[in-house]
């Protein structure tokens, strides 16, 4: 289920990544296999209810998404328009702003240790930037895609776009260890943006309204959040641009946002286990 490129396409509906499998690499749906039968009632489905509404700059092409220090920290991607930013919720303003050299598509981001770590796309190549002064203090460098990134506060986590989870040595960027990603035993692909969320990384599945939820020792899918609808609420129609991507996580005051590439809006939501059939 793995593509190309963490660029242009139409979404997909989040409920069927609950009976996600391989799928041609080709394809831009995510359309689960004739031969599988069994029921997606082991995943549970998560619907959203929405707390707050937050401004967003539309010119941001969100790949990376956190919450830290009372502030959002941003990255964004394309060529010439790669940055990483801080951002107050409340306004939506870019308090303060790192822009990323030309040549690089900007992915996605990290806090680690004082640190902003910004992944580029194909470059094999990570940014090292100080929190405070935005200054890049050192490189890293890495083999594939950079998608999404994320931490477990004792090793880095990376997606590449397929279903695979690296687990990355924080201070080498050496892959320690992976993992596949599956919803009952099949590939999970498309991984995008990560954040790690009690215990859980959570992954946009790119080109989807879905949010996967996964056990990162296991690489299982725990759970699926159906975002469906949201980009409308932002008042975005269908585009091959604006599509769903970021969450960050505010541990300290149990808060969950979300957004998308160049939506004007970003939403803080809760969720709720949708009830099973015949429940």
């Amino acid at each position: 289920m793995a593509l190309a490129a963490c660029g242009n396409a139409d979404q997909t509906d989040a409920a069927p990544v609950a009976e996600t499998a391989a799928q041609d690499p080709a394809s831009q749906q995510a359309t689960p296999p004739a031969s599988d039968a069994a029921s997606p009632a082991d995943i549970p489905l998560y619907d959203y209810t929405i707390v707050n509404t937050y401004p967003h700059d539309q010119g941001a092409f969100t790949q990376g998404l956190l919450w830290k220090d009372g502030h959002l920290f941003e990255s964004t991607g394309r060529n010439g328009e790669s940055t990483v930013r801080k951002v107050d919720l409340e306004t939506g303003e870019v308090l303060q702003r790192h822009d990323v050299p030309y040549e690089y598509f900007g992915e996605g981001l990290v806090d680690w240790n004082g640190q902003l770590i910004n992944l580029t796309w194909r470059s094999g190549k990570a940014f090292v930037l100080d929190q405070e002064s935005f200054e890049v203090e050192k490189e890293f460098s890495y083999t594939g895609e950079g998608w999404g990134i994320t931490s477990n506060g004792e090793q880095l986590i990376m997606s590449d776009g397929s279903d695979r989870l690296r687990f990355l040595d924080p201070e080498t960027f050496e892959e320690v260890s992976s993992v596949s990603v599956t919803a009952r035993g099949q590939p999970v692909g498309r991984l995008n943006e990560l954040e790690w969320i009690d215990g859980e990384v959570w992954a946009n599945v790119w080109l989807s309204n879905a949010i996967v939820r996964i056990a990162p020792a296991t690489g299982k899918v725990t759970g699926v959040i159906d975002l469906t609808g949201l980009s409308q609420m932002a008042g975005i129609g269908p585009s091959r641009d604006f599509v769903l991507n970021g969450i960050a996580w505010d541990k300290d005051g149990g808060r969950l946002f979300v957004t998308g590439k160049y939506w004007p809006a970003l939403f803080e939501i809760e969720l709720k286990e949708r009830p099973q059939q015949g429940q």
